[in-house]
C-alpha cells in the first residue's frame, strides 16, 4: 500500500495541504477520462463543474447520473494509504465531486472554506483532488492559503449570487492575505490533499484547455455525518441531499457509532 512520507505528513500538518509523490498510472487516468466523457454526456443539463456525488451509480438523488468508476477510484488502496496517514485508521468516504472546467468559460470558485458546506461534527475532512487533465495557472488550478487551517476556525462567509460560479459562498474581504496564495499545479494522475479548514479557491478557466479533476471526500470515523444538519441549505450553488447521501466505511470501524451506512444504498448492498 502507498503511504505518505514523514516529510509529506509534516507538510500537510504545517501547511494544510500536500502534493504527494504518488500518482496514478497513465492507463488508469485514460480510463477515468473516458468515464468523465460518459458522465458529461449522461448529464447534459448539469454544468460540468457541478457534478456532485458522481461516484453514486445512476440517478444519485442530487441531480446527477453518476458512475461507479469514481467509487472504485475512491476505494483505491493506494489513495486510502495516503488518507489514513492524515485522518487515522478509521475512514469514511462521504462525497465525490467532479470539477470539470471547460476551456474558455470554466466557472470560478471563490475563496472559501469547505467546512461551511458540510454536516460533519466534529468537523474534519481530507479532500483528495485527483487531476485528470493538466491543472495550472492558465486553466484555473486550485489555489490555497498555506497554514490557514491551523486554528481550526471557520471565518465569516458571504453569499454571492452570480451565474458563473461553482459555489456561492465566499470569504469576507480582509479575512486573509491573497498574496500568500500557492498555486497547486498538477499533471494528469497527480493529486493534492487538503484539510477541511484550508482557505482555497480557483480562477475561471479562460484558456482553450479543459481542466478536470475529481475531489474525493473522506472523514475520520470518529466524526458523525449528521443528516439533520443543513448548512447553507439551498444557497451553496450545487444541489445536495445530505439526508439521503450514502456513506462507505472504507477503512477501520465506525468509532463514533452514529454513522448510518444503509441510507442511500440499494437494498442488496
Amino acid at each position: 500500500m502507498t503511504t505518505l512520507s514523514a516529510a509529506e505528513i509534516a507538510h500537510y500538518t504545517r501547511d494544510g495541504y500536500v502534493i504527494p509523490a504518488f500518482r496514478l498510472g497513465s492507463d488508469k487516468v485514460d480510463r477515468l477520462r473516458g468515464t468523465l466523457d460518459r458522465l458529461i454526456a449522461d448529464n447534459p443539463g448539469v454544468r460540468p463543474e457541478k457534478l456532485v456525488s458522481a461516484h453514486v451509480e445512476g440517478d444519485n438523488g442530487e441531480g446527477v447520473k453518476g458512475s461507479a468508476a469514481f467509487l472504485e477510484l475512491a476505494r483505491d488502496p493506494d489513495i486510502l494509504g495516503l488518507v489514513v496517514k492524515v485522518l487515522g485508521p478509521d475512514v469514511i468516504l462521504w462525497g465525490c465531486h467532479v470539477f470539470c472546467k471547460p476551456g474558455g468559460d470554466g466557472y470560478e470558485t471563490l475563496w472559501h472554506q469547505d467546512g461551511h458546506y458540510w454536516p460533519i461534527r466534529p468537523l474534519a475532512t481530507c479532500t483528495v483532488w485527483v487531476a485528470l487533465d493538466r491543472s495550472d495557472t492558465s486553466n484555473g488550478c486550485l489555489r490555497v492559503i498555506p497554514g490557514s487551517h491551523r486554528d481550526k476556525r471557520l471565518h465569516e462567509h458571504l453569499h454571492e449570487d452570480r451565474p458563473n460560479l461553482v459555489l456561492n459562498q465566499k470569504m469576507a474581504d480582509g479575512t486573509f492575505d491573497e498574496k500568500a496564495a500557492v498555486d497547486l499545479v498538477l499533471e494528469p494522475g497527480q493529486m493534492s490533499l487538503h484539510d477541511v479548514y484550508m482557505i482555497h479557491g480557483a480562477e475561471a478557466n479562460r484558456s482553450p484547455r479543459r481542466r478536470a479533476g475529481v475531489a474525493l471526500r473522506y472523514m475520520p470515523a470518529t466524526s458523525h455525518f449528521d443528516r439533520a444538519l443543513k448548512p447553507h441549505d439551498g444557497k451553496t450553488g450545487v444541489p445536495v441531499a445530505f439526508a439521503t447521501r450514502p456513506l462507505w466505511l472504507v477503512a477501520g470501524v465506525d468509532r463514533s457509532g452514529k454513522n448510518d451506512f444503509t441510507i442511500g444504498h440499494p437494498r442488496h448492498e
